[in-house]
């Protein structure tokens, strides 16, 4: 295998990699999986897109009486509150409940048909850029914990319910800028910090966005880059690697979680 610190050429169960030093560098033998799961076998940005487009469906179909209740043109093909709570979708009540993991789940529901369309497009436009930069276990790491800080500033200032990935995209555009600023790109830095504030400033004048969670998922997003290394500099270490992938069960096992304990309670009453 290759070791994540220096990139010389080991044994998988090296204890010690012999040129850098680093401990235990193969993981008992799942650093190579692990490398191989985010370098060749999954792209995290079209397991993003299809999970968002799957869970839109999912959540029009638990309630299709929504989708005929349109609420102007961001209101066609809506879900309902109820489909929405039902897959993770997140608030000040939910986290009350104790139900953490739908800051995470919240990011991909989303709220009807323009509303996944222009995410959609903005993750096609900026994942891959990111991807490229910090590799992609960084790079979904950079868009859950963006995304899961945006919901939680949300639901610390308002008891509105929330959901969608704009937080996360916010987190990917901060990435950038961080990318850019570390290269010196100059005209990149200043048409980034272009389109984060013409969409923060949209904010305010389309009806229903949530800004909280946009600014939110933009310093997470930051933070988040800034403590981490870009592609060009080091290899992902097999510690990104695990949690990338625990974030990745953590969503994925919260959307059934919800819907347990959501139709629990619509069914005690």
């Amino acid at each position: 295998m290759i070791c994540p610190q220096c990139g010389k050429l080991i044994g998988v169960n090296e204890p010690q990699c012999p040129f850098c030093g680093a401990w235990r560098p193969g993981l008992y033998g799942w650093t190579p999986v692990l490398q191989r799961f985010f370098g060749n076998r999954v792209d995290l940005i079209a397991l993003i897109v299809t999970s968002c487009v799957a869970l839109y469906v999912v959540s029009l179909l638990l309630d299709p009486g929504a989708m005929l209740q349109v609420r102007g043109i961001f209101g066609i093909l809506s879900p309902s509150t109820r489909a929405l709570y039902q897959l993770g979708m997140t608030s000040r009540a939910a986290m009350e409940q104790g139900w953490w993991w739908t800051v995470l789940t919240a990011i991909y529901l989303h709220g009807g048909l323009l509303h996944i369309f222009f995410n959609l497009m903005w993750i096609r436009n900026l994942g891959p850029a990111v991807t490229e930069a910090y590799g992609p276990a960084r790079a979904f790491v950079i868009f859950s914990l963006a995304g899961a800080a945006g919901f939680l500033v949300s639901d610390l200032v308002s008891v509105s319910p929330s959901i969608g990935a704009s937080g996360s995209i916010f987190g990917l555009l901060a990435a950038l800028i961080v990318y850019g600023r570390r290269h010196g790109h100059v005209a990149l830095t200043a048409q980034l910090w272009q389109w984060a504030i013409v969409i923060f400033v949209m904010g305010f004048v389309l009806q229903g966005v949530n800004n909280w969670a946009h600014a939110g998922g933009f310093a997470g997003g930051w933070v988040t880059a800034e403590a981490m290394r870009l592609s060009d500099e080091k290899r992902e270490s097999p510690a990104v690697q695990l949690l990338a992938l625990a974030l990745l069960i953590m969503t994925a096992v919260g959307i059934p979680l919800s819907f347990v304990r959501v139709t629990a309670m619509m069914l005690t009453r």
